[in-house]
């Protein structure tokens, strides 16, 4: 079974006397905009831009649109089961039902009969004729009332393992196959039931901008840190920090504590020519500016100029001293000799799909094998502008060997040994390696390795 691609996007009419609430209308947007091609985090952006939503329903409105948007194969199974012919069912009806169908099984912020009758009072806000409003609205109407009584029992069948893990943790069959040939099936399925709760809130202290108690003082909510990251601060409560006074003065950076492993393994020196080879959005290259303070000669690439630009701004924001340079990473001219070069290289992303809800939906199995070849070639560029005894980290946000090890190994490079200096995070297979898995570690799933060139 694979999720449905819907035809158009279809928004209600502003709620008001309809009676809906402003973090359903929210999420149902971002549904319909994601149906439609946009990403999960920028249709978000998009809709709270609009300024419909209060400030204390935002974190609803994320959890509605982004639970949603995961468990979406999971919910038409769901929801499919008491239909007759659900092939029929219009696009955006089956965004009110998915939507539904998650408060009612995934959720128990709201009581049923509350659940259900904002879904179908969403459906009789769909645009398109009055006539068939009412035929809309009885649908969602059956559906979901059936699905509430056997919420229990639903649940009780998604808790079990009779069931295919696709179903049940909402996941494409390539990938969970993909997960369980790398990871073992314990862990696959660890990382899947992860995949589907919230992300980690951590920040990056920026030391650039001033002491940690700068920081720490000014968030109002409870945190703590990581004693292998001093630079870690994890959130104990909700926080918008990009709405905030300490993000416009540059004194933290949203970052999973995985994401921060590549710059700390690096470890760059004041007086280094340090090479960042995939640059943007950058929380990467102004780690190792504020690793080094600004003592790092520290230049970057990104492929795309509106991107460089981005990384500008927030490197001029982070106080970080950083040469941005607008090209292909494999391509670019560069003279040679670092001392250092990070190449944190595109891949799948299945360490980070909390953060990412649409991205396990967008991944293609037959777009693997030009990726592959994209990472060997900037590993292999990588090991080409580092000097001789320099060091080279080859890291991803995602947990595939074809992605990690096959590529480390293909280089020919040796690997250094990393787990003195993290042994949590300690690869169960490549030895010197580190890998993070956010069942076990509570972070993003990374895979960072430390080589140096023959």
């Amino acid at each position: 079974m694979s999720p449905r691609s819907p035809r158009r996007p279809g928004r209600p009419r502003p709620p008001g006397a309809e009676g809906i609430s402003p973090e359903r209308v929210a999420a149902y947007d971002v549904l319909r905009r994601v149906d439609g091609g946009a990403f999960a985090d920028r249709a978000f952006a998009a809709v709270m831009r609009r300024g419909a939503v209060p400030r204390q329903a935002r974190g609803a409105a994320m959890r509605l649109s982004y639970g949603t948007v995961q468990r979406r194969r999971t919910l038409d199974w769901l929801v499919d089961a008491h239909l007759d012919r659900p092939e029929r069912v219009e696009p955006e009806v089956r965004d009110v039902l998915r939507l539904g169908a998650y408060e009612l099984v995934f959720s128990d912020a709201t009581p049923p009969s509350a659940a259900v009758d904002q879904a179908v009072r969403l459906a009789r806000a769909v645009p398109g004729a009055p006539a068939r409003a009412s035929a809309r609205a009885g649908l969602v109407n059956a559906v979901l009332r059936t699905l509430a009584r056997d919420a229990d029992q639903a649940r009780e069948r998604l808790a079990g393992d009779g069931l295919d893990p696709g179903i049940r943790f909402s996941f494409p069959d390539w990938m969970v196959e993909a997960l369980e040939r790398d990871l073992g099936a314990a862990d696959a399925r660890g990382l899947m039931e992860a995949a589907n709760r919230p992300a980690e809130s951590a920040l990056r202290w920026n030391p650039l901008r001033g002491p940690k108690r700068t920081l720490t003082d000014a968030l109002g909510v409870p945190w703590h840190g990581d004693p292998e990251l001093p630079e870690a601060v994890v959130l104990d409560a909700p926080l918008g920090f990009e709405d905030t006074p300490a993000w416009r003065r540059g004194l933290a950076m949203p970052q999973s504590r995985a994401s921060m492993l590549p710059a700390r393994v690096l470890d760059p020196r004041a007086r280094e020519r340090v090479l960042d080879l995939c640059a943007a959005p950058g929380a990467k290259s102004t780690h190792l500016a504020a690793l080094s303070a600004n003592g790092a000669d520290i230049t970057c690439v990104e492929l795309h100029d509106a991107r460089a630009d981005q990384l500008r701004v927030l490197g001029r924001r982070m106080g970080a001293r950083l040469r941005v340079v607008a090209g292909d990473g494999v391509t670019t001219p560069l003279d040679g000799g670092f001392d250092a070069v990070l190449v944190d290289v595109p891949c799948t992303g299945l360490g980070v799909l909390s953060a990412r809800p649409d991205a396990r939906w967008r991944r293609r199995p037959e777009l693997l094998g030009p990726l592959h070849q994209t990472q060997r070639a900037l590993l292999a560029r990588a090991l080409d502008l580092v000097r001789p005894g320099g060091r080279v980290v080859y890291s991803t946000c995602t947990v595939l060997a074809a992605e990690n090890d096959d590529v480390v190994r293909a280089s020919g490079a040796d690997v250094v040994d990393l787990s003195h200096r993290f042994p949590a995070y300690a690869h169960p297979r490549l030895p010197g390696a580190l890998l993070s898995l956010p069942h076990i570690h509570g972070t993003d799933g990374f895979f960072v390795a430390e080589l140096r060139p023959h």
